[in-house]
């Protein structure tokens, strides 16, 4: 892993978020999720962790997951491509890569519920 801060925080319940997880689960196998964050974030320190769990309990193969780790300008793989501004960003594409939706540093809830949220909408309506 790129970001320290996406280990899986160990005392994250999964039960808690159970929609969340299984619809995360629900597409494990055709959805990309790519991170951007700095483990010198207090944001990326505070959300990553629980957003690594909740991809680990909903099964989400590694290979799906891409991880960037960026400077304190906000700098490094993909920033410009994926205009991203603000950290943490998770962006999940489709394996084509048309982008489903993107969590941007703070949303009114966690990252795994508003991803799980805006996958649902997004899916429900392809």
């Amino acid at each position: 892993m790129s970001l320290e801060t996406m280990r899986p925080n160990p005392t994250w319940d999964a039960a808690s978020y159970e929609d969340a997880v299984d619809t995360l689960e629900a597409h494990n196998d055709e959805l990309v999720y790519k991170v951007w964050g700095g483990d010198w974030c207090k944001d990326c320190r505070a959300l990553l962790p629980d957003l690594g769990a909740a991809l680990e309990a909903a099964e989400i193969p590694s290979e799906r997951i891409e991880e960037y780790a960026v400077d304190e300008d906000k700098q490094g793989p993909g920033t410009e491509e994926y205009d991203v501004e603000y950290i943490p960003t998770v962006v999940v594409e489709t394996d084509d890569g048309e982008e489903i939706t993107r969590f941007v540093e703070q949303e009114p809830v966690p990252p795994a519920v508003w991803l799980a949220d805006q996958i649902d909408a997004a899916l429900e309506t392809a």
